[in-house]
């Protein structure tokens, strides 16, 4: 199905791939691994013809996929055999419904009206989304706006199907879901998958072989216990365990004792706060209060409003009721007082250079201290890339620039929105390592995530969030301590 030979890409003197290699059957399921930034999506945009047609970039080798030739066939031809779900599935999301979207692909092939109904209703139905089937993808959480974008491949039934990171934004039943979805496509229609993932114990049930990549080189092929039963390999790749994160629901893993009083007086306070779209409320009635030192893990189902709380706390969205109140009465800053890294790194980075990104947000609040922001690089393990325009780094990388960028002006809160996207265990640790360093000297973190052993390893308190309300405050029930620690 596909056979690639030699494959080099290159964007200017940057190599990205390096004489690839490949061959992959019909209806087999492959799962790509490796580092931030080791050219495992450059792979996957080659394959999908994205590169060089859309993406310029000079490219050596041959690849054929379904018999075409991606590299000189039309994209609309390819996109008939070869369906990709990208690591930022707003990017390709256009339409006013869900339902729309979805049903998109095969009316535009000219399918009639009742198989497009019935594929439609089939994807809407094997992704969870039969209830937002009539809203705005837009307006949508980001978790759920990746169920939009598989589902709207799902439905085209491709014989190729390429998925980058499909899982970073699901919560776990989500998860599972999509991947018993994506099997039942396999077995069924014969399509061939490769699946981009950092996330490794979930899809361990499902894949045929694991690639293993490195500074744009396949360095292991072959079974999952051949390729990550070796623990010294998966450490030196910064890889995580082969063990599938607990689906016991978050109410079960939470002890109540989230109310404190403290000596010292909170940061931020959210009372009776109501907030959303379109005078629509999202979040409503949340009553919180944040301390000086606080690390608080903000969990919960997609769609339950966790971004959107994020954003009021940053300053970014304006509540409709209640009150926020930033040490005292005055309103955050953003940037100073609240940092926000959002979901998708791409909408807050806009200089030339790493350089000018980390020190922008700095010299524009006349702050700029040179060893504050050396620091800051060699944290988010960016130095090498300091002369690199944002826009040419792999989504890890550039989920770091923005966080370092959030980071350099050491604000008293910081809200970590889905984080692991793009990121190995090894950097995302770095990273995590480092924003609690700065928790330690009193700067409050809020970190939104689907992640059980961030939570486990990071927080000490859990905020549990469902359908726009605040449902549990407290910390793991010591037990539940105990068994993740053996699971992950």
């Amino acid at each position: 199905m596909i056979q690639i030979r030699g494959l080099t890409v290159k964007y200017g003197d940057f190599i990205a791939l390096e004489d690839i290699s490949l061959d992959v059957k019909q209806a087999e399921w492959i799962l790509i691994s490796g580092p931030s930034g080791c050219g495992k999506s450059t792979l996957a945009r080659a394959i999908c013809g994205i590169i060089p047609q859309y993406i310029p970039a000079q490219i050596s080798g041959s690849i054929r996929v379904a018999s075409l030739d991606p590299c000189s066939q039309p994209l609309p031809v390819i996109a008939q055999q070869v369906g990709i779900v990208f690591q930022n599935p707003g990017s390709q999301l256009f339409h006013l419904r869900v339902e729309d979207e979805v049903a998109f692909g095969p009316r535009n092939l000219g399918l009639c009206e009742r198989e497009v109904q019935d594929r439609t209703n089939w994807a809407l139905e094997a992704t969870g989304l039969e209830k937002l089937r009539d809203c705005k993808p837009a307006e949508l959480s980001g978790g759920q706006k990746q169920c939009v974008a598989i589902a709207a491949m799902l439905v085209m039934r491709p014989q190729v199907l390429v998925l980058d990171e499909p899982t970073a934004s699901l919560d776990i039943p989500s998860t599972y879901k999509v991947l018993e979805t994506l099997s039942v496509l396999k077995d069924r229609f014969g399509i061939t998958i490769l699946m981009i993932e950092h996330r490794l114990a979930a899809p361990m049930n499902h894949v045929d072989r694991v690639l293993l990549m490195d500074d744009g080189k396949i360095v292991a092929d072959g079974s999952p216990e051949k390729v990550l039963g070796d623990r010294s390999r998966r450490e030196s790749f910064g890889l995580r365990r082969l063990v599938e994160q607990p689906m016991t629901p978050w109410n079960e893993l939470i002890q109540h004792n989230g109310k404190r009083n403290p000596e010292k007086l909170p940061l931020l306070r959210l009372e009776g706060l109501s907030a959303g779209y379109n005078k629509r409320d999202v979040i409503k009635d949340i009553e919180l209060e944040i301390y000086p030192g606080d690390f608080l893990a903000l969990v919960g189902d997609n769609g339950a409003g966790k971004s959107t709380l994020a954003l009021v706390v940053a300053g970014l969205l304006k509540p409709h009721r209640g009150h926020l109140r930033f040490g005292g009465n005055k309103r955050p800053k953003p940037g100073l007082d609240v940092a926000l890294l959002f979901q998708n790194p791409t909408v807050q980075l806009f200089t030339n250079s790493v350089e000018e990104e980390v020190a922008f947000a700095s010299y524009n609040y006349g702050c700029f201290n040179a060893e504050i922001h050396l620091h800051t690089l060699e944290e988010a393990d960016l130095l090498t890339f300091r002369n690199r325009r944002p826009a040419t780094l792999s989504i890890g990388q550039q989920q770091r620039c923005a966080l370092a960028a959030c980071l350099a002006l050491r604000p008293r809160l910081v809200i970590l929105d889905e984080p692991t996207l793009g990121q190995d265990w090894g950097h995302l640790q770095q990273l995590m390592d480092f924003t609690r360093q700065l928790n330690e000297r009193e700067t409050a973190v809020l970190l939104i995530t689907h992640d059980y052993k961030l939570v486990h390893h990071y927080a000490n308190r859990i905020i549990l969030m469902e359908e726009g309300r605040i449902k549990l405050f407290g910390s793991l029930k010591k037990t539940k301590q105990k068994e993740l620690s053996h699971e992950i």
